[in-house]
C-alpha cells in the first residue's frame, strides 16, 4: 500500500517539478580506448542517458552508485559528455563534463650520440601529434616537460650531467591533458673513461706482457686491445687487484707494434688509448766464416728478417772490445765484417747481439780459433829422376819456418829465406814413381796441420816397344794410368784409354794416320803428362785392284778403289816399273801403263804408303788385249765371208727380182725398241708425245716399258749371293749389282762390306748423287746407319710405311721417342718431328761414340704412297720432292741422298726419277723419261717397278707443264695392286715372297 502511495506521489510531483541532474560524475578509470565513470543515483526509479559528442547511449540501470565504461575511444583525445537523468520519459537538463583518454606510449627510443657525461635520445612522435608532451625519469632525476618541435617527425632529448661508464634506467611517458601514458622503459650507458697509461712488464721475441690500472677501479669494466690486423676483444679485470694484466702472443720479433686499448662497458667502448712498443729482436741464426788467416777474420751472417724490414744494429763483443755495425740497409741480405789484429792460435769467444729501438736480443755465442796457416799451393817441376818443389813464402812474412817430409824419410827443416819463393830439391829418383809429401808451417814451436800432396816422376816414351798395325797401337809400359792418341791428319780418329796391367791397347784407329801418343798418370783428380811419342799407323791396302785394256793392246789401265784411311802415295809396279799415284779423291783411281806387249800376262802390284809405313802389297794378274795378234786371221776370214755372202745375195736377188717387180713394197718394220737410243722430248712437243703414247689404252707406254724390262739384268751380283750376305737381302729378286753397290768400310777380316744399296746417277748423269737402298731389316739397321755415316749423307728419304696391309715393309730404324738409341757405334736422337697429312719431317742428331763427332740428318717420310702403286694425285708428291730438293741444294758438300722404300726399286726409283726429270724440265726445257729409267736400271734392278709408276712419271711432267692443273679426264695410270711388266719379273717377285 505504501509503494502505491509513493508512486502516486511521484506522479503528482512530476507534474509540477523538474527532474534533477546528477550532482557530480567521477572518473574512476581511464585507458587509451576507454573511460570509466561513476555517479550516485538520486532515485532508484531514474534511468540515465550519456551523450558523447552528440551520440547518446542509454546507461544500464544499477541501484545506488552507477558505474559505466565508454569504449571505442581514441588514445590521447579530449571527449565532451552530457549525462541526462530520465524519469517517465522525461529527461533532466543534463550534466556536462569532459575527460581525456590515456595517450599512447612511445614504441622505441634510439641513442643517436653519447659521451662520458651525456646521452642524446631520439624517438618518433607518438601518432605524429604535436600537442603531446613527454616526461622522462632516470634514476632520481626527472625531465617533466619535453615539448616536441612542430617541424620534425621525431623528438630529440639530450640527457646531461651523467657519470662515465654508468648504466641508466629510463622511463618515458607521453603526456596529454595532464594524463600520462604507460611508461616506456629502457636503459643505456654512457661511454666509459679511457685507460690513462700502460706499462710493459715483460717481453720476448714473440710476446709482450702489458699492465694498466683499472679504470675508476671498476670490476665490471672489460677491455679490448687492437694491434695491426689482430685484436683481443675481451680482457676481464683481475678480481681483488687494482690493475689489469694481459699477455700479447704470436708477435713477430724485432717489430714495433701500435696498440689501441679500449674500456668496454655494456658493449660500449671508450675512446682509444694509443701506445706502441716493440718485441725483442731475434738473434742471428748462424755466423759464417768467409775468410781467415793468422790475424784476420772475416765473418758473415744473414740480416735478421722482420715483418717491417726494419734496419737492425748488430753489436759484436769479443775480449774487451765492443764493435757496432750500422753499415747495411734493409735491402741488403747479408752483413760482412772484417776483424784484424787478432792473435794467431788464440781461441776467441764472440757474442753477437741484434739491436732494435735500443732493445738487444739475447745474443748468439760462438767461438773461433785462429789456427796456424798452411802452405796451400806447391809448384812441382817433374823430371825422370829429379823433383823440384817450390812454394811462396806464407803471407810474405819472415816469421814462418817450414818442415818438408817425404814418405818415411826424416823431416827437412827449412828456415825462412830472403826470397819470396822457397825451393827444395830431391834427386836420384826412379822414373814413373809416385812420391807423397807433407809440408808444415812452423812458428814459435807451434806446427800447422800440414799440406799433403803427391807427384810422380816422368817417363821416356821412346824406351818402350810400340806395336803398330793399320788400326791399333799396343805397348807394354810402366808408371802411367791413361793413354791418348791424337791424330794430326784425321780429326775424327782420336782415341783414349786406360792403361791396365801396364799395357797400352788402342783399337779402332784410322789406318795410315799420324798420331801423337801421350802417357798420363791419374793423381789426385789430375792427369799428369808422363811423355809423348809420334807414331804413324800402317796404311790400308788398295781395294778392288783390276785392269782394263789400254793403248791398243800394248798397255794396261790399272784401276783400284782408294784405300780407307790416310794414304800419301799408292805405288803401282808393272813389268819392273813403279808408278806413284797420290790419293786425291774417293773416286776409283786409274794408272795408265804403256810399253807392254799385246796378249801377254803381267803381275800388277799396288802398295800404299803413309809416312814411313807401308801397307801389305795387293797383286793381280792382268792380260793385255790379244786383239792385235789375231787381227790378221780375223780380217782374212772376214773378207772371205763377205765375198761369199755378196755372191749369195746377188744370186738370190736376181731370181726374185722379176717376181717382186709388180708387187706393192712391204711396210717398213720398226726395229726393236730396245735397240733405240732414247731421246729427250722438248717441252713444246711433250703434250703431243704424251697423247700419242696414251692412245689405244696406253699402248705406247706399255711397249716402251716392256722394252726396258731386260735392261741391266745380265749384271753380276756376286757379293749379294755370298752365304754371309744372303740374309741381308729383303727380296731374292732385288740384289745389289756388284758394279754400283755401296761398300761399307771394313775394320777387320770378318767384317762384311755388303749392304743392299746402289749408287744412282743424278741430273746431267752425275754419278753417286743418290743411294737407292732397300728398307732396313732388323739385322741391317746398324749397317744402314753405318752407310749413312760413312757416305756423309745429310738426308734420308723414306717412301714407305713401316707396316702396310698388316705386313712389315721396313724395320723402324730411328728411336720411338726423344730417347737416344745406339745403333752400333752411332747414337741417334730425334730432335724434332713435324707431321703433315701426307708426310712427316724429322731431324736426327747422329753422334759417333768413338770420335764424339756429331752430325745432323734430315728425314723426309712420305706416308701416302701405296705399295707397288702410285699416289692418288701428283701435286703432293711434287711438293714433297720440292722439300727434298731444297735440302739437297742447301748442303751441296754433303754425300749422296739416301732414298728407300721396302725393296728400294719401285717407289724409290719413281721418286729419284721425278727429282732428276723436274731438274731437266727446269734447266734443259726437255725431259728424257725412258732414258733416265734405263740409266737407273743399269745401276740397280727393277727401278720404277710397275707400269703404273712409269705412266705416273709422265703424268707428273704433264701436270707440271699445265701449272699443276689436274685434267678433267681420269689419269692414264692405274693404281693397281700389282703390275709387273714382264713375266720374268712377276715370277721372281712371287718366288721372293
Amino acid at each position: 500500500m505504501e509503494r502505491v502511495l509513493t508512486l502516486v506521489l511521484l506522479c503528482v510531483l512530476s507534474a509540477w517539478a523538474q527532474i534533477p541532474d546528477v550532482e557530480n560524475v567521477f572518473l574512476i578509470n581511464q585507458t587509451e580506448n576507454t573511460l570509466t565513470f561513476q555517479w550516485e543515483a538520486a532515485n532508484s526509479n531514474y534511468s540515465y542517458v550519456l551523450s558523447k559528442n552528440g551520440n547518446e547511449t542509454a546507461v544500464p540501470f544499477k541501484p545506488d552508485n552507477i558505474t559505466y565504461t565508454v569504449t571505442g575511444l581514441s588514445p590521447g583525445t579530449n571527449y565532451s559528455f552530457t549525462l541526462y537523468t530520465i524519469f517517465e520519459g522525461k529527461r533532466s537538463q543534463g550534466y556536462n563534463f569532459s575527460e581525456v583518454t590515456v595517450p599512447s606510449s612511445v614504441e622505441s627510443v634510439l641513442v643517436i650520440s653519447r659521451n662520458k657525461t651525456e646521452i642524446t635520445l631520439q624517438w618518433d612522435k607518438v601518432n605524429k601529434r604535436n600537442d603531446y608532451k613527454y616526461k622522462l625519469k632516470y634514476n632520481n632525476e626527472v625531465i617533466p616537460t619535453i615539448t616536441p618541435s612542430p617541424n620534425e617527425d621525431f623528438v630529440e632529448q639530450k640527457v646531461k650531467n651523467l657519470s662515465p661508464g654508468t648504466k641508466y634506467s629510463f622511463m618515458l611517458y607521453t603526456v596529454f591533458g595532464g594524463v600520462k601514458s604507460r611508461e616506456y622503459n629502457f636503459s643505456n650507458v654512457t661511454i666509459p673513461s679511457s685507460v690513462q697509461s700502460v706499462f710493459v712488464i715483460s717481453r720476448s721475441e714473440t710476446e709482450i706482457t702489458l699492465q694498466w690500472s683499472k679504470v675508476n677501479n671498476r670490476d665490471d669494466y672489460k677491455y679490448e686491445l687492437k694491434y695491426r690486423d689482430e685484436g683481443i676483444p675481451t680482457i676481464p679485470p683481475l678480481l681483488n687487484k687494482d690493475f689489469v694484466e694481459q699477455k700479447v702472443e704470436n708477435l713477430s720479433p724485432g717489430t714495433e707494434y701500435s696498440f689501441m686499448l679500449y674500456t668496454v662497458f655494456e658493449d660500449v667502448k671508450s675512446t682509444e688509448y694509443n701506445f706502441s712498443n716493440v718485441t725483442m729482436p731475434s738473434n742471428v741464426i748462424n755466423v759464417t766464416q768467409l775468410d781467415k788467416n793468422d790475424t784476420d777474420l772475416i765473418l758473415n751472417w744473414d740480416v735478421v728478417s722482420n715483418m717491417d724490414n726494419n734496419t737492425y744494429i748488430y753489436i759484436l763483443e769479443y775480449g774487451d772490445d765492443l764493435v757496432k755495425y750500422i753499415n747495411h740497409t734493409a735491402e741488403e741480405k747479408k752483413v760482412t765484417h772484417h776483424i784484424s789484429s787478432l792473435i794467431p792460435g788464440r781461441n776467441y769467444s764472440f757474442t753477437l747481439y741484434t739491436e732494435f729501438a735500443d732493445l738487444r736480443s739475447t745474443g748468439l755465442h760462438f767461438y773461433q780459433k785462429m789456427n796456424l796457416s798452411d802452405i796451400t799451393e806447391v809448384t812441382v817441376t817433374r823430371l825422370q829422376t829429379e823433383l823440384k818443389i817450390s812454394w811462396n813464402k806464407l803471407n810474405k812474412n819472415d816469421i814462418y819456418n817450414y818442415t818438408l817430409k817425404r814418405q818415411e824419410e826424416e823431416n827437412h827443416f827449412i828456415g825462412s829465406a830472403e826470397k819470396d819463393v822457397i825451393t827444395h830439391f830431391y834427386s836420384s829418383l826412379t822414373p814413373g814413381t809416385v812420391h807423397n809429401f807433407s809440408l808444415f808451417t812452423v812458428v814459435n814451436d807451434a806446427i800447422s796441420t800440414g799440406y799433403s800432396f803427391k807427384t810422380v816422376t816422368t817417363l821416356d816414351c821412346s824406351s818402350f816397344s810400340w806395336i803398330v798395325t793399320n788400326s791399333s797401337i799396343e805397348a807394354e809400359v810402366n808408371g802411367s794410368t791413361h793413354v791418348t792418341a791424337k791424330s794430326s791428319t784425321v780429326d775424327a780418329c782420336n782415341a783414349s784409354g786406360i792403361v791396365q796391367s801396364n799395357k797400352v791397347n788402342l783399337q779402332g784407329l784410322c789406318p795410315g794416320a799420324d798420331y801423337n801418343v801421350s802417357l798420363l798418370y791419374d793423381l789426385a783428380s789430375e792427369q799428369l803428362p808422363q811423355c809423348s811419342h809420334q807414331l804413324i799407323l800402317v796404311p790400308n791396302s788398295v781395294r778392288h785392284l783390276q785392269c782394263n785394256h789400254h793403248s791398243g793392246g800394248y798397255g794396261l789401265a790399272v784401276i783400284w778403289d782408294p784405300p780407307v784411311g790416310v794414304v800419301d802415295v799408292v805405288q803401282v809396279d808393272v813389268n819392273g816399273k813403279s808408278y806413284n799415284k797420290s790419293k786425291n779423291s774417293e773416286e776409283p783411281t786409274k794408272q795408265e801403263v804403256t810399253g807392254l806387249q799385246a796378249a801377254q800376262w803381267y803381275n800388277v802390284t799396288a802398295t800404299s804408303f803413309s809416312g814411313n809405313m807401308i801397307s801389305q802389297t795387293v797383286s793381280v794378274n792382268c792380260q793385255t788385249n790379244p786383239a792385235g795378234v789375231i787381227a790378221g786371221v780375223l780380217v782374212f776370214f772376214l773378207l772371205l765371208i763377205i765375198i761369199c755372202g755378196a755372191v749369195y745375195v746377188w744370186h738370190r736377188y736376181s731370181k726374185k727380182a722379176k717376181r717382186k717387180k709388180n708387187s706393192t713394197p712391204p711396210e717398213k718394220v720398226e726395229s726393236n725398241v730396245s735397240s733405240k737410243k732414247y731421246k729427250r722430248i722438248p717441252l713444246d712437243t711433250f703434250p703431243g708425245h704424251f697423247q700419242k703414247m696414251s692412245c689405244d689404252q696406253n699402248r705406247g707406254f706399255s711397249e716402251e716399258y716392256e722394252d726396258l724390262s731386260s735392261v741391266g739384268i745380265e749384271q753380276c751380283t756376286v757379293a749379294a749371293l755370298r752365304p754371309e750376305n744372303k740374309d741381308k737381302n729383303r727380296f731374292s729378286n732385288v740384289l745389289a749389282y756388284d758394279s754400283s753397290r755401296v761398300h761399307l768400310i771394313t775394320n777387320n777380316e770378318g767384317d762384311s762390306d755388303y749392304i743392299n744399296a746402289n749408287y744412282m746417277p743424278g741430273y746431267s748423269n752425275k754419278g753417286k748423287q743418290y743411294i737407292a737402298s732397300q728398307g732396313p731389316l732388323p739385322s741391317t739397321v746398324n749397317d744402314f746407319w753405318r752407310m749413312v755415316w760413312e757416305q756423309k749423307s745429310q738426308a734420308i728419304v723414306m717412301v714407305t710405311n713401316c707396316t702396310e696391309s698388316g705386313r712389315v715393309k721396313c724395320e723402324q730404324y730411328w728411336p720411338l721417342d726423344y730417347t737416344p738409341c745406339l745403333y752400333g757405334n752411332l747414337l741417334v736422337t730425334v730432335t724434332s718431328e713435324d707431321k703433315y697429312p701426307s708426310w712427316t719431317l724429322r731431324e736426327f742428331n747422329v753422334k759417333n761414340k768413338d770420335t764424339s763427332e756429331t752430325r745432323t740428318v734430315k728425314h723426309f717420310h712420305f706416308t701416302a704412297w701405296p705399295d707397288h702403286g702410285v699416289p692418288t694425285g701428283t701435286e703432293e708428291l711434287i711438293q714433297f720432292r720440292g722439300l727434298i730438293r731444297q735440302q739437297i741444294e742447301r748442303s751441296l758438300s754433303a754425300g749422296p741422298t739416301v732414298v728407300h722404300c721396302s725393296a728400294g726399286v719401285g717407289r724409290t726409283g719413281t721418286l729419284i726419277a721425278l727429282d732428276v726429270l723436274l731438274q731437266q724440265l727446269d734447266k734443259d726445257k726437255e725431259v728424257g723419261i725412258a732414258h733416265f729409267v734405263q740409266q737407273m736400271r743399269l745401276n740397280r734392278p727393277l727401278m720404277v717397278q710397275t707400269e703404273s709408276q712409269y705412266v705416273f712419271l709422265h703424268q707428273c711432267i704433264m701436270d707440271t707443264l699445265q701449272s699443276k692443273v689436274v685434267p678433267v679426264s681420269e689419269p692414264l695410270y692405274e693404281n693397281s695392286e700389282m703390275i709387273y711388266v714382264n713375266a720374268i719379273a712377276l715370277r721372281e717377285y712371287e718366288k721372293g715372297n
